[in-house]
């Protein structure tokens, strides 16, 4: 009997939550601004972790910081910093959740500037998505020139756990960038936009 699964990403068989993201989520090009600040928000969380992790606490995530909801996150106080460290449902780094906070409050200077924190991410790639032609996970880079420029802009204007190898996920998680394997079936969805 073949394997249903032969010819996708080998890391998204590893689990359920992994093959169930990766079916409907990875790669696939995000223009939402809510659905994006919430995978932004996540990928600086898993940092230093994987990204099962991330995945299993999501819903913690959402329920903790509001829905991802930056206005909300950027009124956050040491009340609400002290109850995020004391949440065992989600990854409880100080560092992180201060981060989370100081980008929530320059996602909003982002939004009322632009209009879009969509627009804003999708202009460094002229608002489509980069196709790479991966033959096998071994070719996928960690960070690109790309990665790395979007990082100092994000840096310069104060963002923080957004270094390029962070926004390098960042751009495979919402399709700025199509990194499936080219014998994935998702590779070609995902070209669909």
């Amino acid at each position: 009997m073949s394997n249903p699964r032969e010819g996708y990403c080998s890391w998204s068989n590893s689990s359920k939550k992994y093959q169930i993201y990766h079916d409907n989520e990875w790669g696939l090009s995000e223009y939402n601004d809510k659905k994006l600040w919430e995978m932004f928000v996540l990928e600086g969380f898993q940092a230093g972790l994987s990204w099962i992790t991330i995945l299993n606490k999501r819903e913690n995530f959402r329920e903790a910081f509001d829905n991802f909801d930056p206005k909300k996150i950027s009124n956050y106080g040491l009340i609400d910093i002290e109850r995020l460290l004391k949440n065992k449902g989600i990854v409880r780094s100080r560092i992180k959740i201060n981060a989370t906070i100081n980008n929530s409050k320059l996602y909003n200077q982002i939004f009322s500037k632009n209009g879009s924190f969509s627009d804003f991410l999708w202009y460094f790639v002229d608002g489509k998505p980069i196709i790479n032609h991966v033959k096998s996970l071994s070719d996928i880079q960690s960070q690109t020139e790309l990665s790395i420029m979007i990082s100092k802009e994000f840096k310069r204007l104060g963002f923080k756990f957004c270094g390029p190898t962070i926004m390098y996920a960042f751009m495979q998680a919402v399709g700025i960038v199509n990194d499936h394997i080219t014998t994935c079936p998702r590779y070609f969805e995902c070209q669909k936009g």
